[in-house]
Parts: structure tokens; sequence; C-alpha cells
């Protein structure tokens, strides 16, 4: 007699809304450093598969591109996270029918957006990088390499659309996996597309843009696959393809309320550049130790980034469960877990700096010590850059976007580039070193007033739908995802009507 197939192994979940905050706090935070890290460290590698197989010219055309791409990729978190904020809200609200609609009306919105960014900028790669200014002798690369870059966009924008409906509904572990998955791949393709190995073409340049092209579509399509065949809650069936014809107030939300999120990379990004040009003004060496300096910056605020991304779907799905009171904890809980992580790397990179400084900058003993005496003037203030994230991520969560960018306007245009610029005359180059410092202390004091005495707590994201359907756990999100949790709660594929309420963590 055959043997009864065995059934699919039930999935964990967090809900959000209950539980110990700060150990779940910690774990959803995991995995989203996690990919952060990856992402970093797959850019690094690539960059050095480019320089290698393909010389300066080459490593400078991905540059100029990947600028570009950093800027669409910029608008993309802002309309993305006023997404995540809304499912998370319809998940702790145990609203199933909002949260689809949310889904729906974003998967729909990002497809369209991403098919015509990658239309235009197919067509314009040559004008944009002639704006740019690109260097002629690497300008035919870097529209080589910006085109295919472009195809890639739709997979790019579709894909970080699941990965933060993921994280918006509780669920940190399936983003990061597929997110290793595409990670992997590129680390894979690039090399194999650059040079031509085996059965695959010799593409130079465009190989390098193949890679990131291939390793998106393929995480994407197996990530959606996988949710689906974990039947979500949330998956659009052939009877849910309404969700897909766009509700407008849904949309006008995610565009007033994503927007100036996006603009707060922007703002970022723009300070950046106005910094990058006074530190020219000293020299190639001191620019070079300021890079060194940066590369470390970069992992030293990914887990100020991983929790401020964590306590934002925490807080968001509290809103939407009216748990006020969770609200205000999980901010505490993010600020106690920033300091005590972003320390620890901190006291390590004291440590190790001047070994990891020689490492980038061999045979350079002049640039060695400049990095490490930016890194012992600037880098102990990231603990308050990773208050201030924390603290926005809970504000933000409740549609309060505006505040957040006008702080970060104060702090990095009228304080960093106002300090450097006023004291460059008689500090010189610390100035503009001990203006980081300052700028980070200042945003987290106007972040922390804020959040005590702003008005945040009475913001709304857009109009809340009645609930049509509730259920009794928190309900999956995206394309077919499944619940949006990882570990805690164990459910079978069929979503069981009496399935038991989750347990804390």
């Amino acid at each position: 007699m055959p043997e009864q197939a065995t059934p699919r192994k039930p999935r964990a979940r967090i809900d959000l809304t209950q539980g110990p905050i700060s150990r779940t706090l910690l774990m959803f935070s995991l995995p989203v450093l996690g990919t952060s890290v990856l992402q970093s460290l797959n850019g690094s590698i690539n960059a050095i598969w480019v320089g290698r197989l393909l010389g300066p010219e080459a490593l400078t055309a991905t540059t100029n591109a990947t600028l570009i791409l950093l800027l669409l990729l910029g608008v993309t978190f802002g309309l993305g996270m006023a997404a995540t904020i809304l499912v998370g809200q319809a998940v702790g609200a145990k609203n199933l029918d909002r949260a689809k609609e949310v889904v729906g009306t974003t998967a729909t919105f990002f497809t369209a957006l991403g098919v015509l960014m990658a239309i235009v900028g197919f067509a314009a790669a040559d004008q944009l990088l002639h704006w740019m200014d690109t260097p002629p002798e690497a300008r035919a690369m870097a529209e080589d390499y910006l085109r295919v870059i472009f195809l890639a966009v739709p997979f790019m924008y579709f894909f970080a659309f699941m990965v933060m409906a993921q994280r918006g509904a509780g669920d940190a572990r399936v983003p990061f996996y597929f997110t290793t998955l595409a990670t992997a791949l590129d680390l894979i393709f690039n090399p194999v597309l650059i040079t031509g190995f085996g059965p695959f073409p010799q593409m130079g340049i465009a190989g390098s843009g193949a890679s990131l092209l291939l390793s998106q579509a393929i995480g994407m399509i197996a990530m959606l696959a996988y949710l689906y065949w974990r039947k979500a809650d949330l998956r659009l069936t052939r009877a849910d393809l309404h969700y897909l014809r766009p509700r407008g107030e849904l949309l006008r939300t995610i565009v007033i309320k994503g927007l100036p999120m996006g603009a707060q990379m922007l703002v970022i990004s723009l300070s950046g550049l106005i910094m990058m040009s006074m530190i020219n003004g000293f020299g190639s060496g001191t620019a070079a130790a300021y890079a060194v300096a940066v590369q470390l910056w970069t992992y030293v605020q990914m887990p100020a980034m991983a929790i401020g991304a964590a306590v934002s779907s925490m807080a968001a799905q509290n809103v939407g469960a009216g748990k006020w009171d969770r609200v205000e904890r999980s901010a505490h809980a993010g600020v106690l877990i920033n300091v005590l992580l972003t320390g620890s790397l901190l006291a390590i990179l004291y440590v190790i700096d001047p070994l990891v400084v020689g490492l980038f900058l061999p045979g350079q003993p002049n640039a060695v010590v400049a990095a490490e005496h930016i890194n012992n003037i600037a880098s102990w203030s990231f603990v308050f850059f990773g208050m201030t994230f924390v603290l926005f991520g809970v504000v933000r969560a409740t549609g309060a976007v505006m505040p957040p960018l006008i702080i970060l306007i104060i702090s990095l245009f009228g304080v960093r580039i106002g300090f450097a610029a006023l004291l460059q005359p008689v500090w010189g180059e610390d100035a503009i070193w001990w203006s980081f410092p300052i700028s980070m202390m200042t945003s987290a004091a106007l972040a922390l007033a804020y959040y005590r005495w702003g008005g945040w707590r009475k913001a709304r994201m857009g109009h809340a739908a009645p609930p049509a359907r509730q259920v009794e756990d928190a309900p999956n999100t995206g394309l077919g995802e499944p619940a949006l949790g990882a570990e805690i709660v164990e459910e079978g594929p069929a979503q069981l009507a009496d399935e038991a309420q989750p347990k804390p963590t």
C-alpha cells in the first residue's frame, strides 16, 4: 500500500504585535543586516572583477553608471517604504483585504514604473552619461553597461517590492534567503560573462550588467515561485486579480508619502557629493584617505539601518493593531540595541583600524595615518546616526515622513556643510572631519525632540479601509508570499481556520 505523501513542513512566523519586544526585534534585524552586508560585499567584489579583468576605464564606466542606478533606487526606496508601512499596518489590524489591495496596487505600479524606466533609460543612456561628464575614454563602455542595467530595472524594482512587502508584515528570513541567492549568482555570472567561460559568450563590460540582470531575474522568479508554493494568505489567485487594478487612494498615499522618504536618500547623496568636492580640494592623498574611511563607515552603519528597518515594520504592525504602548517600547528597544551593536562594532574598528586601512592603502603611510585620523574623529558618532535612524523608523510608521526629511536637510546642509565651510579657514581638514559628529549629534537631538514632542502619533497613511475579512494571525503578504513572519507560529500549508494564536518568541 503506497505511503501517504509527507505533508509540507509548516513554516514559522513572527507576529510583531506580540511577544517580547527586544528579542523579537533583534532576531528580525539580523537577516536584514545580513542582506545589507551581502549586497555591499557583492558590489565590492564585482568592482574588483571589473577592475582586474577589464582595467581602470571599465571600473570608471561602471562607477558612473552605478551613480545613475543609485538615483533610481533612491526613488524606489521611498515608494517601497510607503507600501511596506501600509502592509504592516494592515497586517497589524488583521485586515487581509486591505493588505491585498496594497500588494496589488503596488505590484502594478512598480511593474509599470520599472518598464517605463527601462524604456526611457535605454534610449537616453548616452545623454545621461554626457550630462554626468563621463570621461571620454570610458564613455563607450559606460553606455554598453548602462543600457543592460536599464533592462534589469523592472526585475530589480519588482524584487525590491517583494522584499520590502515581506518585511512589512514581519518576515525578514525569506528576503534574506533569496537575496543571498541573487548575490551568489551575480558573483558567479560576473567573471563568467565578462570573459566568456565555457558555453557563455564573452560580453566584456556588458557581461557585468547582464550578470546583474540574470541574478535579479532569477532571484525574483525563484522567490515568487516559492511564495506561491507556500500557499500564502495574500497570494493573488485567479479570483483575486481585481486587486491588481490600482486603487487611486492607495496610489496617492504611496506617492505622497513615498516621495519624501525617497528624497531623504537624495539629500544624503547630494550632501555627500558636496562634501567630496570640499575634500578633493585638499589633494588626492586626503581624498584617498577619506574614501577608505567611507568604506569602513558603510559597514559600521549597517546595524543601525537594519534595526531602523526592523523597528519600522514592528511599529507599523502595532500602529495597525492600536498597540501604542508597544510602539513606544519598540523605539526604546531599538535605540538600546543600536547602541550595543554599533558601539561594539566601533570598538572592534578602533582596535583593527590600522591593519584594515593598510590593506586599502599599501605603501602609502601618509594616507594611512590620515585615514586613521579621520576615523578617530568621526567614527564614534555613528552611534548617534543609529539613534536617528531608529527614531525615524518609528515615526514614519504612522505616516510622518516630512519631519525626518526636514531634520536631514537641517543637519546635513545647514550644520554639516555649513560647519565645514565656515571653519575650514581656521581648522583646515579637521573642520570637515568634525562636521560629521556635530551634524550626527544635531540630527539625533532633533529626531529625539520630534519623537518626544512632535505630532507623529496623529499622522496617518491615507484612509484605512474597513476590514472585509479577518484572520487570526498576521496575514502573509505579497503576490503569493507566505506570512511575513519567520520564526514563531507554526502553520500548515492550508492555513487551517482553527490555527492556534501566535505564541510569543
